[in-house]
C-alpha cells in the first residue's frame, strides 16, 4: 500500500461479523463459517504485524452471544482453545503480545487457562498488541466500573469530586487500551453492538459489505487507506487542524 505509513491508525478494532451468513450461502452450517473465520483472523493479524499496526482488538465473543445455541457456543470455545495452542509459537516468533478483555470468570475453565497461559507466554513481546474481547460488553463493563468506584467512595478511598475520565477509564476492563482510531465492521451491518463504546468515542468507522471469512489483506488495506484520507478534527475546525 502506497499510503500505509501516512496517517496510519495506532489502534484498529474489528467487529468480525458474517460467519453464519457466509456459511449459509455455501450450503453449510454456522460452525463451518466460524472455522473459516479463523483463517481471516490469521491473515489480518499477519498483515497488521507486517505494516506495524501497534494495537489490534478483535470482538471474539460478546456478553449477548450466550443466547446462541449451546452447541455453537461449545464449538466457538473449542476453536478458541485450538487456535491459541496452534498460534502461540507464531505469536512469539512475530513478537505479538496477546491480551484479553471481558469477564473471563464466566468462561469454561479450560478456556480461562489457555487464555491466561497465552497472555503469560507473550507478555514480554513488544510488537503488535493483539487484544481479544471475550464475554465482553461495554454496558456490563461500565456497571462493574461504577460499582468498584462506588465502593471506594463509600470507604473514603477516593473522593467523588476527584472522579474524572482518567479514573473511570482505569476502572474499565479495557482501561489499558488506547483510544480506537479505526473501527471496522464486516458483513454490511452498520452498528456498534456494545463494543468499546468508551474507546471509540472519536474513532473513524468503516463498514465493509464483505463477510468476515472473506475479509483479507486487500480489504484491510482498503479500510486503512480510507482512514488515511480522512481528516480527524476531534471537535476542532478544519483550519485549526491544518494549523
Amino acid at each position: 500500500m502506497k499510503n500505509v505509513n501516512i496517517n496510519k491508525p495506532n489502534h484498529v478494532a474489528i467487529i468480525m461479523d458474517g460467519n453464519g451468513r457466509w456459511a449459509k450461502l455455501k450450503g453449510k452450517n454456522r460452525l463451518y463459517g466460524h472455522k473459516n473465520g479463523i483463517k481471516a483472523v490469521q491473515k489480518i493479524v499477519e498483515y497488521a504485524t507486517k505494516i506495524k499496526i501497534k494495537n489490534l482488538t478483535l470482538y471474539g465473543f460478546s456478553t449477548e452471544n450466550w443466547n446462541r445455541p449451546k452447541r455453537e457456543i461449545e464449538t466457538l470455545m473449542s476453536i478458541l482453545i485450538n487456535t491459541l495452542r496452534k498460534e502461540i509459537n507464531k505469536m512469539i516468533e512475530n513478537n505479538v503480545q496477546f491480551k484479553c478483555i471481558g469477564d473471563l470468570s464466566q468462561l469454561p475453565e479450560n478456556v480461562i487457562k489457555e487464555v491466561k497461559e497465552t497472555v503469560k507466554k507473550t507478555s514480554k513481546n513488544n510488537g503488535l498488541v493483539l487484544t481479544l474481547a471475550l464475554n465482553y460488553g461495554f454496558k456490563k463493563e461500565l456497571i462493574c466500573a461504577i460499582k468498584n468506584l462506588s465502593a471506594k467512595v463509600k470507604k473514603n478511598l477516593i473522593s467523588i469530586d476527584k472522579i474524572d475520565e482518567k479514573i473511570l477509564n482505569n476502572h474499565l476492563h479495557s482501561g489499558e487500551l488506547p483510544s480506537v482510531d479505526l473501527l471496522i465492521r464486516t458483513s454490511g451491518e452498520q452498528r456498534i453492538s456494545n463494543f468499546l463504546l468508551w474507546q471509540i468515542s472519536y474513532a473513524e468507522l468503516f463498514f465493509s459489505e464483505v463477510f468476515w471469512p472473506d475479509f483479507d489483506e486487500i480489504h484491510f488495506e482498503r479500510a486503512i487507506k480510507n482512514y488515511s484520507n480522512r481528516e480527524r478534527r476531534f471537535g476542532k475546525t478544519s483550519d485549526q487542524v491544518k494549523n
